[in-house]
């Protein structure tokens, strides 16, 4: 596995950001990842919440902030070199579409967006105005992730049959992802995690889908499914299955099966954790091996500043968020209809994830206090 490191200097540029939206993931994960991304620099804030703007901001030594209103002049402020974008999945199109015409480069959260028009209308503009397009998916740079790709093609658990993952955690109603207006729900939320790891576990895409939903008599689940299970269908006669649940204990694993063996990964989407791999090869027993936490947002955050800086195109693409959501709407068409919904149309990625890519960057060593933020969980 070759680990990429980027190294820069004092005198070296650095790409400046701003941070839009300042929930829960972005003030846990985001802001505190860039003290550690060499390349990058957080330098602007925007939020509808004046005292997250004002707390946040001083908290991180950031002098500029913005409202929403004033997104515009932010953008033409000069000030920026490229916006990370963590709103809520329906507001990633706008804001994406925004910067791109105002010559700015997006890094944008998962899933991309809530239609397949909205990623065509994303990638369009990032390809009129020559701007970098990357979807924020963090494990495309994770150790963990990238060598299990590599285990599966190396052959070592022979032909990969098919895949199975379950991903659940208890999520509080009051969570932008219980909300349907903001494009929530377990497929677009959670869900994406285990299809894109079927999809870059078997290097392919799948040809058709099923789904079905289940949920309980709770006020919670009014708006989105409590649960979902699914069915891809990949080329080569291979099956993906998955589950993933907003009220069921935390949980986020898959594994993989071969002709002469298994890889099983856990926790396999998480992003503060020591990720365990259990590799079981027929008549070689079991091998086991954990994966140090690693700072996977300042991983992401050095990966498409140094894409930006030697002008090479980011892996994941916008492309990739695309497939993602195709076949997320594939599987909502499967649950209106109750039945297999053939994929079509879909255009590979240029570029599918691998451990060449991996960048191991150390993991923040303190959560912070979190402003007018609550976890999917609830905690404040």
């Amino acid at each position: 596995m070759t680990n990429i490191q980027i190294q820069t200097t004092p005198t070296e540029r650095k790409i400046r950001y701003a941070v839009v939206g300042l929930g829960w993931f972005a003030q846990a994960a985001a802001l505190p990842a860039f003290a550690n991304a060499e390349n990058s620099e957080l330098v602007a804030l925007v939020s509808g919440d004046p005292t997250k703007r004002t707390e946040v901001a001083k908290k991180y030594g950031i002098e500029d902030t913005y409202t929403y209103a004033q997104y515009d002049e932010l953008l033409a402020s000069g000030t920026i070199d490229a916006v990370y974008i963590a709103l809520p999945n329906h507001m990633h199109c706008e804001y994406t579409v925004r910067a791109a015409q105002a010559g700015i480069h997006v890094l944008c959260e998962k899933p991309m967006a809530v239609t397949v028009a909205e990623c065509k209308q994303m990638i369009a503009a990032a390809k009129e105005n020559q701007i970098k397009l990357m979807i924020a998916y963090r494990l495309h740079l994770d150790a963990a992730n990238m060598e299990a790709v590599e285990i599966v093609k190396s052959g070592q658990i022979g032909e990969p049959r098919f895949f199975n993952s379950i991903f659940a955690q208890q999520t509080e109603q009051n969570n932008s992802r219980m909300k349907a207006e903001s494009g929530g729900g377990t497929l677009a939320d959670i869900g994406i995690y285990c299809i894109n790891a079927a999809r870059y576990i078997f290097q392919a895409e799948p040809i058709s889908v099923f789904a079905t939903s289940a949920s309980k008599d709770e006020e919670r689940f009014q708006e989105v499914a409590e649960m979902t299970s699914a069915i891809l269908r990949f080329p080569g006669d291979r099956l993906a299955t998955f589950t993933c649940s907003f009220g069921a204990a935390k949980i986020s694993s898959y594994q993989v099966m071969g002709t002469t063996g298994n890889l099983h990964v856990e926790p396999a989407y998480a992003v503060w954790a020591h990720i365990k791999h259990v590799l079981s090869i027929d008549d070689e027993g079991k091998q086991e091996r954990s994966f140090e936490p690693r700072g996977q947002l300042t991983a992401v955050f050095v990966y498409f500043s140094d894409c930006i800086l030697d002008d090479k195109e980011p892996e994941p693409s916008g492309q990739e968020g695309l497939i993602d959501i195709q076949i997320i709407r594939a599987l909502a068409e499967s649950i209106e209809t109750g039945g297999f919904v053939a994929i079509e149309g879909i255009e590979p990625p240029p570029q599918r994830p691998t451990a060449a890519q991996t960048i191991e960057c150390p993991p923040v060593k303190e959560q912070p206090e979190l402003i007018h933020a609550a976890d999917p969980a609830g905690k404040s």
